[in-house]
């Protein structure tokens, strides 16, 4: 089977900014990611997580190490402050290899399906 790199977006958002709340919705969107898309953590180049301003008691990363992503680079970065834009959430762009026929499914949950409802995936 032939296999290339693959990239894949998702989104969660945080009941609060609260270390429980940020893990909860983190764990929530890789494990529903890794699902949908039949990756395993060792599938995984690299995970870059972005959060909005309001969210800062905890890294997205100490999720994805809880969920065996020890080995794979990850990276915690803000995301831009835009005036009205979705409060406590949750962004990754992840790299992963996976079969050249595969078909990737972003997850974009709760809320911020409202952030890519053009993505049918995202649904």
């Amino acid at each position: 089977m032939n296999e290339r790199m693959w990239a894949i977006r998702g989104a969660a958002q945080a009941d609060a900014n609260d270390e429980d709340s940020i893990l909860g919705a983190t764990r929530a969107l890789i494990s529903e990611l890794m699902e949908r898309n039949e990756l395993r953590p060792e599938s995984f180049i690299s995970v870059i997580f972005t959060c909005t301003d309001d969210l800062d008691a905890q890294f997205p990363a100490v999720a994805a190490r809880e969920l065996g992503f020890g080995e794979v680079p990850l990276l915690c970065n803000r995301e831009m402050d835009v005036p009205g834009a979705m409060e406590r959430v949750i962004r990754l762009l992840a790299h992963y290899h996976a079969s050249a026929d595969h078909s990737p499914q972003h997850v974009y949950l709760g809320e911020t399906k409202k952030l890519r409802a053009d993505l049918h995936s995202a649904q």
